[in-house]
């Protein structure tokens, strides 16, 4: 089996988000996935397999953090279509048949992906407790999303205050369903970006993503309804950092950026 590590969301290797991709004939038992994302140990591993043609989807895909299965994961569809792009093994439109319903995936002629994910409805909550004191930082809103992203997008007064907070991951796992996603209008127009955003996931065992492509069908309608315009880009990220442009379009969220392979191996277990 052939196993490959891509950086997603990013032109160019070691930025973005890495994500591990097996391309299988089909899934294995549940244990043995999680036991090759946990060695792979990173945010995510996707595993997808060909379905048989003429259905609503070309392939079945699955996602594992280190600790647990997921319901929806960005970065590691956009890493996957990628992958399945570059080997010649699809053209145009990809469908992926996942927990969180049908994805798409569109190889543009510019080189990157768009993929078409639901869009994240969007309830205004009260901040947890605990909340502002784990994050070291003023809260200025908050909001619960659906339960397939399962975080909580928690507004921060500026850019430079996402960008510096050190949170106590201990103190923030259990305050939401899967984690929390901090994030502000860009300081500065004209810098290519939007709006900024950071997400911390320690009950899944991730203390930050570096780009979180499912957290953006929820950023993307907040900001779309604060800047008034359908089409944004965001950047996210701390020590890493990559670019997750995004159109809303109703119920569904497009989200588009680049991909590069950066090791690919044998995977002998």
């Amino acid at each position: 089996m052939r196993i490959r590590i891509v950086d997603a969301f990013t032109d160019r290797p070691f930025a973005g988000n890495p994500a591990g991709v097996l391309l299988l004939d089909s899934f294995p038992d549940d244990h043995w996935l999680q036991k090759v994302a946990a060695e792979v140990n990173l945010s995510e591993t996707a595993f997808a397999h060909p379905l048989p043609a003429g259905g609503e989807a070309d392939w079945a895909l699955r996602w594992f953090t280190p600790t647990t299965e997921v319901d929806m994961c960005g970065h590691a569809t956009l890493a996957t279509a990628h992958v399945i792009s570059t080997l010649g093994q699809a053209e145009g439109t990809v469908r992926f048949a996942a927990r969180c319903g049908i994805l798409g995936a569109t190889a543009e002629a510019d080189g990157t992906i768009t993929m078409d994910f639901p869009s994240s409805e969007l309830k205004p909550v009260a901040a947890p407790a605990g909340l502002t004191e784990a994050l070291g930082a003023e809260v200025v809103s908050v909001h619960d999303t659906s339960a397939h992203v399962g975080d909580l997008v928690v507004e921060l007064n500026d850019e430079e205050t996402v960008r510096s907070i050190t949170p106590d991951h201990v103190a923030l796992k259990g305050l939401s369903g899967r984690g929390i996603i901090v994030t502000a209008a860009a300081g500065e127009p004209g810098r290519g970006y939007d709006f900024v955003s950071r997400g911390f996931f320690p009950g899944v065992g991730i203390d930050e993503d570096p780009v979180t492509g499912s957290a953006h069908t929820a950023l993307a309608p907040f900001w779309a309804a604060r800047f008034g315009r359908e089409d944004l880009t965001g950047l996210q990220g701390g020590a890493r950092t990559g670019i997750v442009r995004t159109r809303l379009r109703g119920e569904r969220t497009l989200l588009n950026g680049h991909a590069v392979t950066v090791i690919e191996g044998e995977l002998r277990a």
